[in-house]
């Protein structure tokens, strides 16, 4: 009988988790109670923004990633709101730029200086005003510069073009109740979200129209959350009537039964998912747990693979995640979360163990990179456009990424430079002959492989497939010797 089919093949199979050492952590930080299922941190490959208790107001803590260690409780913070932040979120196309949305009912765009704060930052650079109750969910347009959603307690959803401070979509009465999340679609062109009344809605808002609908996705009362995947599926955790945690995958096409449903266990916190669209994997973090459990995606029944787990002792307050440009391709590292404790934010890097230095393929497809694939107007105009791609073999060098501005008529906010001067309402800050200069996007950890000549390389693998030849010669005479052995005690046996 053949054993070899009953364990599925996959290279994630024995991905683990590992926390950092304890001085790689960020200590010492009041993370925020306030009462709201939001992750509470934001990470870009620059800079981890956590949500901290605050007296008279909100604020949160913008630290670079190196300044690990203590954190003074007189660290400058960005505390312009007037009410506990409840969201968080840095903009996909410039490091520098995050969003937040507060109790006070507004949203503010910050711009975070190249080297962190150094003092309060109270100004934002634009406030978007039109929620008539709290904010609770932000999220950025992942392919179009500029292009901000926001969901409210108000049951409505707004789309703003942060570059000319300007409302271009209000989408309301398609949700009778509290939106619990919204996730854009991977080309933008629409986005999914989750509401009290157990329902998850496909929405197209250049068209403000409900796409699909499905009622009761899950039958218990306590919150839910839907996410887009790459392939156009749609991902959800929630409860059953007998409030037990549940995944399920649904396909867009079809939505009257999942395609897959797994039922975890009866713990009461919300399950927070994080999806790699370049691995298919999907990370489940509940609120309140001390463990992340991760399940790969298929083609094949039953489409949701569970993996692993990973535990610690501590139950986490929030969690924030790297995106891919960010992970250290030398470890093989496949995805990190900043977990955070009541007093603590604690790094976790999940890695897939390979014994070859070299660049792994297979675990690093080419991801969506800092670049825009169009601005906000050619969206609005009906433009759709997947992610522009970068590869992480080597450090990614985009172009000078530029403060954002807010023009009433104008987005000044380019990363490329203008093709002439002439008919621009605003003089360009750098002159437009001088080239633009270059800045590694990429934080310290992500280390770069240094391009070798074609003999080099190959003269590299020869070497290892030697060593793994003789290898394998050594345990082939040692399992002669053994079965040698055997056959001389079963003979002085007999």
């Amino acid at each position: 009988m053949s054993f070899r089919k009953v364990v599925r093949q996959s290279k994630f199979r024995h991905v683990f988790g590992q926390p950092v050492k304890t001085e790689q952590c960020y200590d010492d930080i009041r993370v925020s109670r306030v009462t709201w299922d939001s992750t509470f941190c934001a990470v870009n490959p620059s800079f981890v923004a956590i949500i901290v208790e605050a007296s008279g107001g909100g604020a949160f803590l913008v630290l670079p990633l190196h300044k690990t260690g203590r954190i003074d409780k007189s660290y400058p913070t960005v505390c312009g709101h007037t009410g506990p932040v409840l969201d968080i979120d840095w903009c996909p196309h410039n490091d520098h730029v995050i969003a937040s949305g507060s109790e006070d009912c507004t949203v503010m765009v910050w711009q975070i200086p190249e080297n962190g704060l150094s003092q309060p930052l109270t100004e934002p650079v634009v406030v978007l005003e039109g929620h008539s109750k709290r904010v609770g969910i932000i999220t950025w347009h992942p392919t179009a510069r500029n292009v901000l959603l926001s969901a409210g307690c108000d049951n409505v959803v707004l789309i703003w073009n942060v570059g000319t401070a300007e409302e271009l979509y209000r989408l309301e009465g398609m949700h009778p109740d509290l939106i619990y999340s919204v996730s854009w679609s991977r080309d933008g062109a629409r986005f999914c979200t989750a509401c009290k009344d157990k329902s998850v809605r496909v929405i197209d808002p250049r068209r403000g129209t409900v796409v699909a609908e499905k009622e009761r996705a899950h039958e218990g009362a306590r919150p839910m959350r839907a996410i887009f995947l790459a392939d156009g599926k749609i991902f959800t955790t929630g409860f059953s009537r007998m409030s037990e945690r549940q995944l399920a995958l649904w396909d867009m096409e079809n939505l009257e039964e999942p395609m897959g449903l797994q039922e975890l266990d009866s713990s009461n916190g919300a399950l927070l998912p994080f999806y790699d669209p370049d691995t298919n994997v999907v990370y489940v973090c509940g609120k309140g747990d001390s463990s992340i459990r991760y399940f790969e995606i298929t083609e094949e029944p039953p489409y949701i693979h569970f993996l692993n787990t990973f535990t610690s002792k501590e139950p986490q307050r929030g969690m924030g995640w790297m995106p891919k440009r960010g992970l250290d391709v030398n470890k093989c590292e496949i995805a990190r979360f900043y977990k955070l404790h009541e007093r603590k934010c604690e790094p976790i890097i999940m890695t897939v163990p390979r014994k070859s230095d070299l660049f792994q393929d297979d675990l690093y497809p080419d991801t969506a990179g800092p670049e825009a694939a169009m601005e906000a107007e050619e969206w609005v105009a009906g433009r759709t456009a997947g992610p522009v791609l970068v590869s992480l073999r080597q450090a990614y060098v985009p172009s000078k990424q530029r403060d954002l501005k807010v023009n009433r008529r104008t987005l000044l906010h380019e990363s490329r430079p203008p093709a002439t001067a002439s008919g621009s309402t605003t003089p360009p800050s750098t002159p437009p002959a001088a080239p633009a200069p270059t800045r590694l996007s990429a934080p310290p950890a992500l280390g770069t492989i240094p391009t070798a000549p074609t003999g080099g390389r190959l003269e590299e693998v020869l070497q290892e497939v030697a060593a793994l030849r003789a290898l394998v010669a050594e345990q082939g005479q040692r399992i002669a010797r053994l079965e040698e052995q055997l056959s001389r005690l079963e003979n002085g046996h007999v």
